[in-house]
C-alpha cells in the first residue's frame, strides 16, 4: 500500500535535480575566476573570506524580472533572463560603492528542464563572471500543480562588501552638483506590464528582426564605475534606473533637495514604437527612457565623469526646488 506513494510519483524527481547541479557545475566555475568561495560549493550555506577587508561592511540586495520573463519565454530568451537577473541585483550592490562577491539564484518551475534551466543559468554565469561576482548557489524548487507548464519563476540576491569608509554618502550631495547618465540598452528589466499591454493591442508592432534587440538584457554598470574610480571621481551618488524612472530614482538620493534634467528623445530601435502609445509624462516615471545608470558628482568634474565612457552626458543638475522636473527634448 505504502509504495503506492513516491516523490517522482507526485511530480517531483529529486534524482534529475540532483544530476543538474553537477551539469551546471563547468558554468558555476567559471564565475571564480578572481574570487572564489571560501569552502566548497554545494554545502548547505556558502562562505566568503573577508579578511581582504580592513573595514568591511556587508550590503545585500534582492530582485527578480518581473513580467518580462513572459516575452523571454515566448521568444526563448533564456540566457537574457539569466542576465537580466544578475544585473537587477548587481547593480544595486554597485550603488553602495560595494563590491559584488556571491550571488544566489532562485528557480521555481513545474518540472525540472536541464536544458531550459542550463541556458538559464548560463546567462547568470556570463554576466556574473564579466563583473567577478561568484554564482554561490541558489535553489531550483520543483512544483508541480503550483508552478504552471510553461512557466519559470525568479529571483536573485546579491551580497557584497565596501570599506566602511569607501560606502557612497548621498547625504553629501549639494545644489549645483551634475546628474552624469550612462545610457541604457532597451527597457531593461522594468515597465514590461506596460509594454505588454501595448503589444498585445498592436500586434505585430515588433519586427521579428527587431524582437532580440528589443528584449537586450539589463546592462550592468560595473565598468562604469571601475571608469570613475580609476579617474578620481568624487562619487557623491549613484542610481540603478528601474521601476519608478528618473524621478523615483532620484528623488531617493536628494534628501528634500530636487533635479532640473533635460534628457533627448528616446530613439533607439522598436523601443520608439512601444513610447509612441505613451505620453511623456507617464513615459518619464515608467522606463530608464535610455539611462540605465546616473551619477551625482561636483560640477568641477562633470566633464571627467562624462568623457570617458561613450554615450555618456550630462543630464542635469541638482537644485532646492524639492522635486525632480524630468524634460524630454525633442
Amino acid at each position: 500500500m505504502s509504495g503506492e506513494f513516491t516523490y517522482k510519483g507526485a511530480g517531483v524527481d529529486i534524482e534529475e535535480a540532483a544530476a543538474l547541479v553537477g551539469d551546471i557545475g563547468e558554468l558555476r566555475q567559471s564565475t571564480e575566476a578572481k574570487r572564489s568561495l571560501m569552502q566548497s560549493f554545494g554545502l548547505f550555506a556558502a562562505s566568503y573570506d573577508l579578511s581582504d577587508y580592513r573595514e568591511p561592511v556587508i550590503v545585500t540586495g534582492c530582485d527578480g524580472v518581473g513580467t518580462k520573463i513572459e516575452l523571454l519565454l515566448e521568444h526563448d530568451q533564456l540566457e537574457i533572463a539569466g542576465k537580466d537577473l544578475v544585473a537587477m541585483n548587481v547593480n544595486d550592490i554597485l550603488t553602495t560603492g560595494g563590491d559584488p562577491l556571491m550571488f544566489l539564484d532562485y528557480i521555481g518551475i513545474g518540472a525540472i528542464d536541464k536544458v531550459k534551466i542550463k541556458r538559464l543559468i548560463g546567462g547568470m554565469a556570463e554576466h556574473l563572471a564579466s563583473c567577478d561576482c561568484i554564482l554561490a548557489g541558489g535553489e531550483t524548487a520543483e512544483m508541480p500543480g503550483i508552478v504552471p507548464d510553461g512557466v519559470i519563476e525568479l529571483s536573485g540576491f546579491c551580497v557584497g562588501a565596501a570599506e566602511k569608509p569607501d560606502l557612497i554618502d548621498p547625504a553629501r550631495i549639494e545644489v549645483g552638483d551634475k546628474f552624469i547618465g550612462y545610457p541604457s540598452d532597451g527597457f531593461h528589466a522594468n515597465g514590461w506590464s506596460l509594454i505588454r499591454r501595448i503589444l498585445e493591442a498592436n500586434p505585430g508592432l515588433i519586427d521579428e528582426e527587431e524582437w532580440v534587440q528589443f528584449l537586450a538584457p539589463t546592462r550592468l554598470y560595473h565598468d562604469v564605475v571601475a571608469g570613475l574610480r580609476e579617474r578620481s571621481i568624487d562619487i557623491k551618488a549613484m542610481a540603478h534606473i528601474t521601476g519608478g524612472g528618473l524621478p523615483e530614482n532620484l528623488e531617493r538620493l536628494l534628501n528634500g533637495k530636487g533635479a532640473d534634467i533635460t534628457i533627448p528623445r528616446w530613439e533607439l530601435g522598436a523601443v520608439a514604437k512601444v513610447l509612441s502609445f505613451v505620453e511623456d509624462a507617464e513615459a518619464v516615471k515608467t522606463f530608464n527612457m535610455g539611462w540605465g545608470w546616473v551619477v551625482v558628482v561636483p560640477a568641477s568634474e562633470a566633464e571627467a565623469a562624462a568623457s570617458f565612457h561613450e554615450g555618456a552626458r550630462i543630464i542635469g543638475e541638482v537644485d532646492s526646488s524639492g522635486e525632480v522636473k524630468v524634460h524630454v527634448s525633442s
